[in-house]
């Protein structure tokens, strides 16, 4: 159901060009094909974006802002730190390893080129906000006197990190095919142990 808040005609048009953007790709696809997958005229079309790459950012924006939400919305339990941190890469893992998070960052780097500032926004749209929710997270175990960790931006982005292993890039290249439930619980668990140990314990 969308939101009352939201125009339905602009997620309308959000919805029909994410569609078409990452099956055709964005430069095979023309504003009037997005209003006919809308479906709006082209009057209403443009009553909303002004123009392609307009849209495109808007696109890029819904996607990442969907995909972060789902992570952020983790349950953390008090007290439960191991436990919090094998959701948190649960979530993690299977944002990462999304189809349409995959598909958009593929659709960012051909275009980036022509529209450099797409890379910033995808960035200041998902991992950033992502590492930033991390980190809080770290902190508020700190301050509650559960750990000492130095350098909590530092934790936040190694843990990404080592759950993004030597996966992530072979699936964003296309020439591997997405791990399995098992292969990311196989992962979860060795990062998990390894960052009990080696980071969260470490500073204490």
């Amino acid at each position: 159901m969308i939101p009352e808040s939201v125009d339905p005609k602009r997620q309308a048009i959000i919805d029909g060009a994410t569609r078409m953007f990452l099956a055709h790709g964005y430069r095979n696809v023309s504003m009037e094909r997005i209003a006919q997958s809308a479906p709006v005229s082209k009057a209403t079309l443009y009553n909303h974006f002004n123009s392609k790459p307009e849209l495109l950012a808007a696109v890029v924006s819904a996607l990442c802002t969907s995909l972060l939400q789902t992570m952020t919305e983790t349950a953390i339990e008090s007290g439960e730190v191991e436990n919090n941190l094998k959701k948190i890469a649960a979530s993690f893992m299977d944002l990462l390893f999304a189809e349409d998070a995959l598909a958009i960052y593929r659709l960012v780097i051909s275009e980036s080129h022509d529209f450099p500032e797409l890379g910033r926004l995808v960035y200041e749209s998902g991992p950033l906000p992502a590492l930033t929710w991390l980190e809080d997270y770290l902190r508020r175990l700190n301050a509650d006197d559960q750990f000492n960790i130095a350098d909590p931006a530092f934790a936040a982005n190694a843990f990404f990190n080592l759950l993004k292993g030597d996966l992530y890039l072979p699936c964003l290249l296309a020439i591997k095919p997405l791990p399995s439930t098992d292969e990311k619980n196989r992962v979860i668990n060795q990062v998990i142990s390894f960052y009990m140990r080696g980071i969260l314990h470490a500073d204490q």
